[in-house]
C-alpha cells in the first residue's frame, strides 16, 4: 500500500500483530531511547529490529 505523507511518500508494509515477553528494564530503555528520538517504544522496537535481524 502506498499512504502520502505530506509532501513525502512512504511504502506502508503489510504487518501482523505480535505478542513477546520483555523484561521491564528493557522496556524503560527502549522507552527512553524513544522518547529522545520523538517516536513510540514500539516504533523504536520495530527500527532496532529491522536493522539488525540480518546479521544473524
Amino acid at each position: 500500500d502506498l499512504k502520502r505523507s505530506r509532501s513525502s511518500m512512504t511504502i506502508m508494509l503489510k504487518s501482523r500483530p505480535t505478542s513477546i515477553l520483555l523484561p521491564e528494564t528493557l522496556i524503560a530503555k527502549l522507552r527512553k531511547k524513544a522518547e529522545k528520538r520523538g517516536i513510540g517504544y514500539q516504533t523504536m522496537l520495530k527500527i532496532i529490529l529491522t536493522e539488525q535481524v540480518d546479521q544473524y
